[in-house]
């Protein structure tokens, strides 16, 4: 079915229309004059046989070749459907004022960094990506999607801030993975969340409640632990241990059949995606056919011309 992108354009058939009007009132004026030259005979000898239905042929196909130029303006297009993978992939990372210790070079913030930016280029393009910073809380900086520049500018972008909300960073992955539109596909898309972070939860929900929850949506977590025992930052003057909570993590990629690293390469990390599945589904874009219109009016023109030399020596 075709639709128009920029429908107001169509006004541009009304020019055209008052010239067709023009040329049928003027072909009416002709008839009327024709009609009162009385003396038929001298009228056969000043206008011998004439073209007939030829005479508008030419006309009629310069009016045509108006017609559709005028409808091309208004961007025409059909709907086509693309095939749109659902699977999505969410990162989780830790911004807590702990992944500033430096027992990780040239920090635990930076190692992460590194580690995701490095993950999402190895990542394949066709699935979608998104983002979840969490402190005191956690929030989606890049929704699910195929922008991976976005998502790479968001994590050079990371800024720390108090407390851990490990628990609340996947419920927010979990919700941003049902953000992800059906497009005609059932049920939520295959996903999975890695998160990064040097663990001990200090504020939000579990991550026993979080492990529970993620295992019932069918979402694996993996986690990579940053850090050693040894870690220290200082915070507010004050020279504090920040070792990390390795059991914690461990725990929850068990319990959600993800899995648990510490200083995973690229390599290790591709494990958390080659049996992820797809999820097919279709988006509706438009096409633009204008090229096609033009082409037409074109032939069209093309047909006036050769009708108008053929039979009158001159162009419409």
């Amino acid at each position: 079915m075709i639709r128009f992108l920029q429908p107001w354009w169509l006004l541009a058939l009304l020019p055209v229309l008052a010239v067709a009007g023009a040329y049928v009132w003027r072909q009416l004026r002709r008839r009327e004059y024709a009609i009162r030259f009385t003396n038929v005979e001298l009228l056969r000898s000043l206008a011998p046989k004439g073209l007939g239905w030829r005479r508008h042929a030419a006309a009629s196909a310069f009016l045509l070749s108006l017609a559709i130029l005028a409808t091309a303006m208004a961007r025409p297009s059909v709907d086509t459907e693309e095939p749109l993978e659902r699977a999505t992939i969410m990162l989780a990372i830790d911004v807590s004022l702990s992944m500033e210790a430096d027992d990780v070079a040239p920090n635990r913030l930076e190692a992460a960094q590194e580690a995701a930016k490095q993950f999402v280029g190895e990542l394949p393009p066709t699935y979608n990506l998104g983002l979840v910073s969490f402190a005191k809380s956690a929030n989606v900086l890049v929704p699910p999607g195929k922008d991976r520049s976005a998502v790479t500018q968001a994590i050079d972008g990371l800024v720390l801030a108090e407390a851990t909300a490990t628990g609340e960073a996947v419920f927010t992955s979990l919700e941003a993975i049902r953000s992800v539109p059906a497009d005609g596909a059932q049920g939520i898309p295959p996903a999975r969340i890695v998160l990064l972070s040097d663990g001990f939860r200090t504020a939000g929900r579990s991550v026993e409640e979080a492990a529970a929850a993620a295992q019932a949506a069918n979402v694996p977590v993996s986690t990579i632990a940053f850090g050693t025992d040894s870690g220290q930052v200082d915070i507010g003057g004050q020279v504090q241990r920040v070792p990390v909570d390795r059991m914690a993590l461990a725990q929850l990629a068990e319990t959600t059949q993800g899995f648990f690293y510490e200083a995973a390469s690229v390599t290790e990390l591709k494990q958390v995606y080659q049996d992820m599945g797809s999820s097919i589904g279709f988006r509706t874009e438009p096409r633009e056919v204008t090229q096609w219109y033009a082409g037409v009016a074109l032939l069209f023109a093309l047909c006036a011309a050769a009708m108008s030399l053929l039979w009158t020596s001159r162009l419409p």
